[in-house]
């Protein structure tokens, strides 16, 4: 019985450092592929790596399905409800962290994600020739995609990251408006 509850944290440890790794190999890849930072920055939060593997904003949009399905969780009341299921169900399903969420706006409109531990950047070290890369923009454009998809334009982006020698990874959420659904003529 034991053996088998070990297998199981060990296949998903291994599923984390694979993730992380491939994902290293993409960020590479584009690295490569494109002149400069920014560039690469919009790519990561963007739509396609190619026909098989979306980046940021597409993996929002096809994670929301399983999300929905999996957790139980209701709609979201307002902005801050979302804030918690963001952070306490969302990050800890597909990540194995609960961050933290901190510096609310005095309109309730904008708040911010501290993770103490990213798993994205295990195993990296950024080179000098590329400071102003966001590695982990790809969460940011998760973020968008799904939040999207329950109808809310929000935008999300890097204020501090550990890869850069902040202390911690924070990323600011501000939501923009709710998306109405407008059906063509005649449909309802």
């Amino acid at each position: 019985m034991s053996r088998q509850a070990n297998r199981g944290t060990e296949s998903k440890k291994m599923s984390s450092e694979l993730f992380t790794l491939t994902y290293g190999a993409l960020v590479t890849q584009l690295c490569k592929d494109y002149e400069n930072d920014e560039d690469v920055n919009k790519q990561l939060d963007k739509i396609w790596f190619s026909h098989f593997f979306p980046r940021g904003y597409n993996i929002g949009v096809r994670l929301i399905e399983d999300f929905l399905a999996r957790s139980n969780v209701g709609r979201c009341h307002d902005f801050r409800e979302t804030a918690d299921v963001i952070a306490k169900v969302a990050f800890k399903m597909y990540l194995g962290i609960t961050p933290s969420i901190t510096n609310w706006s005095p309109a309730g409109d904008e708040f911010s994600l501290i993770l103490e531990n990213n798993p994205l950047v295990d195993f990296v070290e950024l080179p000098d020739n590329h400071s102003s890369l966001i590695y982990s923009n790809l969460l940011c454009g998760v973020l968008r995609g799904a939040l999207e998809m329950v109808q809310m334009a929000v935008e999300a982006k890097f204020v501090q990251d550990t890869l850069k020698g902040d202390g911690v990874t924070e990323i600011r959420m501000r939501f923009i408006r709710r998306i109405e659904d407008n059906l063509p003529a005649g449909e309802e």
